[in-house]
This record gives C-alpha cells, sequence and structure tokens, in this order.
C-alpha cells in the first residue's frame, strides 16, 4: 500500500498513552482534551496494521447521536487523504469505514442499543464516555466478544462518581494485562493557561476537580456521603475475630414496587456482609427467607421497613420471630437533629463509614450511597434527599435498596444477646427472650 500521511501530531500525553498502552487501558482525562483524537487514531492505527481476517473494530458512546455527533465527522476528516486515493469505503448508514487493502473495519455503535454487538468478534473497541455506559454493555457483550482472538479495549472519559469507569481505573492498577492513568488540565496543555484560571475561578470547586482535575471522589457541597468514603470503606477487610464480639444486625429492606429488590443485610460491628438480594418474590416468599436466615444466623435484633413489609412482618411475628419494625417516615430518637427516622439512620451510617466501616466492593453499593445529598429546614434538623429524587439520578433510575437495607441496620443501638444454645437453657420455650434496646437503657 501507498504510504499516506494522516493530519496527526500527538502531545506529549497522547503520545505517552499511544506507548504504554496494555491490552486494557483506562484513562481518566479533563473535558476537552482531546481524547476523543486519541481514540480515533488508536483505532485507525491498528485497523491499518491489522493481519487478521475481516478485523473489526468499534468505538462505543452512550448513545448511537452522541457516537456520530462525537466521533463520525472526526473519522472522516482524519481519513480524508485516505478517501482521495479510494482506499476505505465509507458506508454513511452503518456508521462504517472499511480499508480496501486488508478488509478492517470501524464501526460506530451505542450503549443504547448494546444488542446490536451481540454474536460479533471484536479486534478491537473503544469506550467512550464511559461512567454513562451501563455496567452490562462491557460485561455482558463487549468483554466477550473480545474473547475469540484476544482483543484489546480503551476506556475513556471524565470521572463523574461511582459506576464502571471509576471501577474499571481503580481495578486497573492491580491487574497485569491492565493500566490507567489519569491526565488533568495541568497535564496536557489543551487549554490555554488564562482559561483554565477563569474556570478555576468561575465553576464550583467540585465540579472544577471533577471535570477537569480528574477526581473521582470529588464530592458536591451537600453530599452525604462522599465518594472516597465509599472506596474506602470497600477496601477494607475484617476477620471474624475483629468484629465477633459485637451484636450481629439484620437489616431488610422489602420490595415497595416492582422494579424495586427486596434486599436483606447482615452487619455486625464495622464489617457489613455481602448482602442477599431477592426479586420478583411475594412477601409469603420473602418471609420466608427471612425466616431461614433468622434461624441460620441467630441476628441479635431484626429491622424490617413497615412501608414495604408490613406483611412481612406480619407473617414473621405469626412464626413468633421478635421483629422490630421501622417507619423511615417516623421520629428520629433525636428528633431535635432529624426530621425523620430515616435521615437520622442515614446519618448514623454515614459515621460508621467514616469512623472504619467496611461494605463490600460493589460498584452499585457504592453508587447508591455516595449519590444522595442533605439539607437543613427551616429550624436546622438535617433532611435526607428523598427516594424518588435519588432514583432519577441513579443509573437506570434504580432504587438505593442495598443501602437501605444497610442503614436499617443503624435503626437502634442493639445489645448482643446470649447465644441461642445458652437461652434455650434458660427457658427451652424463648425463642427469643433478650431485649434489643438493651443498649438504650
Amino acid at each position: 500500500m501507498t504510504a499516506i500521511r494522516l493530519d496527526y501530531h500527538p502531545r506529549a500525553w497522547q503520545r505517552e498513552c499511544h506507548l504504554k498502552r496494555r491490552r486494557f487501558t483506562v484513562l481518566a482525562l479533563h473535558r476537552r482534551a482531546g481524547k476523543t483524537e486519541l481514540a480515533i487514531m488508536e483505532l485507525i492505527d491498528k485497523c491499518l496494521k491489522c493481519k487478521a481476517e475481516l478485523g473489526f473494530y468499534v468505538y462505543v458512546a452512550p448513545f448511537l447521536k452522541q457516537a456520530k455527533a462525537i466521533a463520525w465527522a472526526r473519522l472522516k476528516q482524519k481519513l480524508l487523504p485516505m478517501r482521495q486515493t479510494a482506499a476505505i469505503d465509507i458506508n454513511e448508514a452503518d456508521l462504517a469505514v472499511t480499508f480496501k487493502h486488508n478488509g478492517a473495519t470501524i464501526r460506530l455503535f451505542g450503549g443504547d442499543n448494546p444488542d446490536a454487538l451481540r454474536g460479533v468478534r471484536l479486534d478491537g473497541c473503544v469506550i467512550d464516555e464511559v461512567a454513562q455506559i451501563r455496567p452490562e454493555v462491557w460485561n455482558d457483550i463487549i468483554q466477550p466478544a473480545l474473547s475469540d482472538r484476544q482483543g484489546w479495549a480503551m476506556f475513556i472519559g471524565t470521572p463523574a462518581g461511582i459506576n464502571l469507569f471509576s471501577e474499571l481505573f481503580y481495578r486497573a492498577s492491580s491487574l497485569p494485562d491492565w493500566w490507567a492513568a489519569r491526565y488533568t488540565v495541568n497535564d496536557t496543555d489543551a487549554i490555554d493557561k488564562v482559561e483554565v484560571q477563569r474556570l478555576k475561578r468561575d465553576m464550583p470547586e467540585s465540579a472544577y476537580a471533577r471535570e477537569y482535575l480528574c477526581d473521582f471522589t470529588a464530592a458536591g457541597d451537600n453530599q452525604l456521603i462522599t465518594l472516597a468514603d465509599a472506596e474506602s470503606a470497600a477496601s477494607l477487610v475484617y476477620p471474624d475475630r475483629d468484629v465477633m464480639d459485637a451484636p450481629l444486625v439484620m437489616g431488610v429492606d422489602p420490595a415497595r414496587f416492582g422494579d424495586d429488590r427486596s434486599v436483606v443485610v447482615f452487619r455486625q460491628g464495622l464489617r457489613m456482609e455481602t448482602p442477599s438480594i431477592f426479586q420478583g418474590i411475594d412477601n409469603m416468599a420473602l418471609a420466608g427467607r427471612i425466616a431461614n436466615l433468622i434461624e441460620d444466623r441467630d441476628p441479635d435484633a431484626v429491622f424490617i421497613d413497615v412501608g414495604g413489609g408490613a406483611g412481612v412482618i406480619d407473617r414473621l411475628r405469626q412464626l413468633d420471630y421478635d421483629i422490630v419494625e421501622v417507619n423511615f417516615g417516623g421520629k428520629a430518637i433525636y428528633p431535635n437533629l432529624y426530621v425523620n427516622k430515616r435521615t437520622e439512620m442515614w446519618w448514623s451510617m454515614r459515621e460508621w463509614l467514616q469512623s472504619g466501616g467496611a461494605i463490600p466492593n460493589d460498584t452499585t453499593l457504592k453508587a447508591e450511597l455516595a449519590t444522595p445529598t442533605y439539607e437543613f429546614d427551616m429550624v436546622g434538623r438535617r433532611v435526607l434527599e428523598s427516594k424518588d429524587e435519588i432514583k432519577k439520578r441513579l443509573q437506570g433510575g434504580a432504587s438505593p435498596d442495598i443501602a437501605d437495607a444497610l442503614a436499617l441496620t443503624f435503626a437502634f443501638p442493639v445489645a448482643k444477646a446470649l447465644p441461642r444454645e445458652s437461652r434455650e437453657r434458660i427457658d427451652p420455650r424463648a425463642r427469643n427472650d433478650y431485649d434489643p434496646y438493651e443498649a438504650m437503657k
């Protein structure tokens, strides 16, 4: 093939990325850094050099229209010298470019229609604005498609809280075939320094930290639990010996609506256990699952949200289990500080996290914890953001059910009971003969 010079003069950071990239590369970049140009040139370079039969490379943005708006015109512009020599075929309908010398193709896709990628074999992939991509697009569709020929993936974007992007960025540092890098506005020289100073002056500090300093943990001014707190808690691990003397508390958040999940959480001291999640089961079935867990684990207290769980509570009490119902909208223990019970529980959970609480390293849980905001009412009491508002901002409109179940474990102080065997020796008829509110007396 005749040598063709493409119009690309990479900045120092772009050159470093091209040279240091591994099979899986995660790049956190500030706004207007030039990440799309980097991605396009990476795709073109690998496509030109492809020696495999019918090489297939894709660029994926959260929405197909977004992919077209961001990358299609730029891709064709970069390939203008090859268009002029008829070295490529362009398919406007499919947003695809095919190189005639080897049959390799670059095509644009949107994360809003991930099924269009099912069944294809990928040699390479760029995922742009990863923070807005649903995790299943990568986990269930793109990643398996790369396996046949051990294809590569490059993830690019600007941090926007805890999501797939932050999960991949933090994970990359511990895996041998991954590489992650962060390039802030101070590293790229992509924006005039005077304009950088104006942005820093005029933007809220947290927004500037996210958009231009690529800070995954930048918190809003009224964010109850910061991303840094959630990530820190997910990195902690406590062995049994460190928590065995603390009471075991069970929190249950039954589903209210069809799209919600019923979640059961056990917390012992500073350790939260992996939650049990149930979907599509009725109250009687859920009560049966909870009863089995109570029999198996013998918790010192069981707190259940009465808002969606009245039927569950009634059934468990029929089975002679000692259940404490909790009304999220009810009165707080300290009503002068918190507008309702839900706010008080979340605030206690926040203090627990900041004092060393450990949670499972789960992206969904971290996002749920780090999403809610708070404000103060007219008499100075704390008010947590409503669940409906939280759902609007969580990915996919999900409900913060896991976080709510964990919050329920802080409904009231709990004292550790005698082991079941000891209680039954004292009174064989007693299933629960202790007072979980002992610690309050």
